[in-house]
């Protein structure tokens, strides 16, 4: 199991590339984030044909297709950031052990450890949240009320945003399309848009177009950007392609207010 790390088919670590040299199978996990560059510049940076691994393929067939080839001969499961980035790997790691197959792993950088590129201290963070789209009939309210939970202990809170990848987008084909709808990533400004909507429902001051934030794009690639404001002004800047995410400060040290201040 290979973290990746955030950046582009060089970020993998010697080791780890090493490792993915020796395997017979290499698959690639699709569906939890996306790198800055493209399948066929890993297989040629790699020297190894890849095989991407759908949502469906790893939670519901591994068992005839990764944990088959990793019990005749060894195999990489490359992940995008961290290796337990996502609970969909702790849950196949838990099936290859159970099969009595031995996993070695591959550390690399993930969103929680780089959001540091901030200025903001790591260990300020509280809990994690994430932003979804919202839906005709859908709109979770559970990012407002972690970013309240960590504003009352004076923690930060990332915030990560949706992807409808291609795949999660089955429930259109049930609806009568024809085909899923291509790749979605939330912006900054989408989440920001959603905040202030479940604020109107909340009514209790977390958010309004005053509310100082941060929004980030790329962090791990050299074009990331970092950029602190309020709620209005970040919603109308243009943060570029995906992958973005979003910082609700706690209280600030004159320190992370500084470094953030640098990047404006």
């Amino acid at each position: 199991m290979i973290g990746l790390g955030l950046g582009n088919e060089k970020d993998i670590s010697i080791n780890a590339l090493e490792a993915v040299k020796k395997c017979n199978k290499v698959y690639l996990e699709s569906y939890t984030s996306i790198l800055q560059t493209s399948v066929e510049n890993m297989e040629k940076f790699y020297g190894k044909d890849i095989i991407i691994a759908n949502r469906e393929l790893v939670e519901k067939k591994a068992e005839e297709t990764i944990l088959k080839d990793a019990s005749e001969g060894d195999t990489a499961f490359l992940i995008i950031g961290d290796v337990f980035g996502a609970t969909t790997h702790v849950d196949l790691a838990l099936r290859a052990k159970k099969a009595g197959i031995e996993i070695k792993y591959f550390n690399n950088a993930s969103i929680m450890n780089a959001i540091g590129v901030s200025g903001l201290e790591l260990y300020k963070f509280g809990k994690t949240t994430s932003m979804v789209f919202f839906e005709d009939n859908w709109k979770p309210t559970t990012a407002y009320d972690v970013v309240e939970m960590n504003k009352k202990n004076g923690m930060h809170t990332l915030v990560l945003l949706d992807i409808k990848t291609a795949e999660s987008s089955k429930e259109d084909i049930l609806k009568g399309n024809d085909k899923p709808l291509p790749p979605r990533f939330m912006t900054v400004n989408d989440c920001l848009k959603q905040f202030i909507e479940i604020e109107k429902e909340k009514k209790k001051g977390l958010f309004d177009e005053n509310t100082i934030v941060v929004g980030c794009a790329r962090i791990g690639c050299d074009d990331f950007i970092v950029k602190s404001g309020t709620v209005k002004e970040l919603t109308s800047f243009d943060f570029g392609g995906p992958l973005h995410c979003v910082i609700v400060p706690g209280d600030l040290h004159f320190m992370e207010e500084e470094f953030l201040n640098s990047y404006n």
